[in-house]
């Protein structure tokens, strides 16, 4: 093309902005997209736009560890391409922050942890490079609980995040930056990674909905890991349709080699129809879904009875829909039994990091085993977790307790769908935390029940449920989630389930602290964005284990 037609097309496309207003707050893929193909705004707009909430409100809650440097000239490349009528992909011009533990090529990725800041991939993650190809423009990297550990959202590199709807309170987590900044608009979609809780905790504690999916399903490669058998990723979003498309969107790696789990999906099954699936949803009327008792807190206290109430005003409102729920009541569905029975972290972490470091693509200073990095001083561990650091840098596969616990893997997968069968069930349901999100400086993210899927490899979709009464620290209450959990391969009903749940129950709202509108300004650069780690309370210690 000749520079003369650029320079028309630059003319035509840039001109047609900032002189109306284009709300970003709670947009959807649908409304971006509206935007843009009506001409009311720009790709580069939208992205302004984005940037303009973050270096507003990031400092209030502290999600952001940095910003892509090449968002702006993304979003000219993409405006060109709409002025031309070239507009290709499910994610064109739709602003995306990643969890930072996915591997980019044009930015570090940290896990949030000091020692690993200069850490450069030079190849982005599969997960990344299948949004790039549909049209996303990756805004930047989210904070993180460091190395995705634990659910307080505290890092040495990246601070103490803060939840948008209390700011005394944590976001969940480990993927709580996303969580928060989802919750604020900063972007349409995020991405996170679960091992226990991690997508599905910041979700239910930023009024979110979030999908771990089937494992196997998507690819791990290029993730900072934990966890062989547990590790997953996925979306986290505002709405189901926007859910959907992500996960859509990121399903389309299939098969992958360097994560042989994906050798799991079945020839038969069909990724590509998620979004297509929520416009023949049906209705409620004769769903059986099973309520899992052993996954409440019935003490009575100002932190596990909002739950419960919520809990309780939703199984009312799917009954009065037609839905029918079962009890369930069996032993073997208690979150803490199968955490300390099953759980195969301390045992896969070292041998998994130490390979992810070592590999040929990682460039930039890092260390290259997990034990070096411990050495460093230069990291985050909370106290409740040393002993389970310290014993997973002497532990491996090979100890003689891990097969058992695989075997026991085993056997609660198969008890589980036993259940399914037994009962003829669709789903499961339960909150995903049985108390609120804790406090900042807490000893940990108590109450979660985020490990049956995690070890079983079940999918599961975490819709809002509701949110407690208000307060001076939470005007508009506390969010409460609750996970809708199937059998292997389920992805599309439960979309559907989440889809008319929340149809039913509408109940997401914005924060207060970071609800206001925000004018755009046009930007020659990105910003850089520096944390606050003068946030990250004094019991949590850097550098000690």
């Amino acid at each position: 093309m000749r520079f003369r037609d650029v320079f028309s097309l630059l003319i035509f496309v840039l001109g047609r902005g900032h002189g109306q207003t284009f709300d970003i707050r709670e947009a959807s893929i649908e409304t971006i997209h509206n935007g843009l193909f009506s001409g009311l705004t720009t790709c580069r707009e939208v992205v302004e736009s984005y940037i303009a909430r973050v270096v507003l409100y990031n400092p209030s809650i502290n999600a952001i560890i940095t910003l892509n440097p090449h968002a702006l000239s993304q979003a000219d490349e993409k405006d060109l391409a709409l002025a031309a009528g070239n507009v290709t992909g499910a994610l064109f011009c739709i602003p995306v922050l990643l969890k930072d533990n996915y591997d980019t090529a044009d930015m570090t990725t940290s896990g949030g942890c000091l020692d690993l800041q200069y850490s450069q991939p030079t190849i982005d993650a599969p997960s990344v490079t299948v949004m790039k190809m549909a049209g996303a423009i990756i805004l930047g990297k989210t904070n993180l609980h460091e190395l995705a550990l634990e659910g307080l959202s505290v890092s040495s590199l990246g601070g103490q995040t803060v939840n948008p709807y209390d700011a005394t309170r944590t976001p969940g987590g480990s993927s709580g930056g996303t969580g928060a900044a989802i919750a604020a608009s900063f972007a349409v979609i995020g991405t996170g990674t679960d091992t226990v809780n991690s997508l599905r905790s910041p979700a239910s504690a930023n009024s979110l909905f979030s999908l771990r999916p089937t494992r196997g399903l998507l690819s791990r490669a290029g993730i900072i890991p934990i966890s062989y058998t547990q590790d997953a990723i996925g979306p986290i979003a505002r709405n189901v349709r926007d859910l959907a498309v992500a996960l859509e969107v990121m399903a389309t790696v299939g098969y992958d080699k360097n994560d042989n789990a994906t050798a799991l999906i079945p020839a038969t099954y069909r990724s590509a129809g998620y979004v297509a699936a929520l416009e023949s949803a049906g209705s409620l009327k004769g769903v059986r879904l099973g309520l899992v008792k052993g996954f409440f807190n019935q003490t009575q206290s100002n932190e596990t009875s909002p739950v419960n109430d919520v809990m309780s005003a939703m199984v009312s409102s799917l009954r009065a829909t037609g839905a029918t729920i079962i009890q369930i009541d069996s032993p073997i569905f208690n979150s803490t039994a199968i955490l300390n029975e099953y759980d195969t972290q301390r045992f896969e972490y070292r041998q998994e990091m130490d390979q992810y470091l070592q590999r040929p693509s990682l460039h930039g200073s890092h260390p290259s085993t997990l034990n070096q990095l411990y050495d460093s001083k230069d990291y985050l561990v909370i106290p409740s977790q040393y002993s389970y650091v310290n014993t997973a840098l002497i532990s491996s596969t090979s100890n003689s307790t891990y097969a058992a616990r695989k075997l026991g893997i085993e056997n609660l997968t198969l008890a589980l769908q036993s259940t399914f069968k037994a009962r003829q069930l669709d789903a499961l349901i339960y909150p995903e935390q049985a108390n609120l999100v804790v406090k900042i400086g807490s000893a940990s993210q108590s109450g979660r029940n985020g490990i049956l899927a995690a070890i079983t490899g079940s999918p599961v979709v975490t819709v809002p449920a509701g949110f407690s009464a208000p307060t001076a620290d939470a005007p508009r209450g506390i969010p409460i989630g609750m996970e809708i959990l199937g059998m292997p391969w389920s992805e599309s009903k439960l979309l559907q389930l989440a889809k008319l749940v929340s149809e039913v129950r509408n109940v997401r709202r914005m924060p207060a602290l970071t609800e206001g509108f925000v004018e755009s300004k046009v930007l020659e650069a990105v910003p850089s964005i520096v944390p606050n780690t003068a946030s990250t309370p004094a019991v949590y210690p850097i550098g000690t284990l």
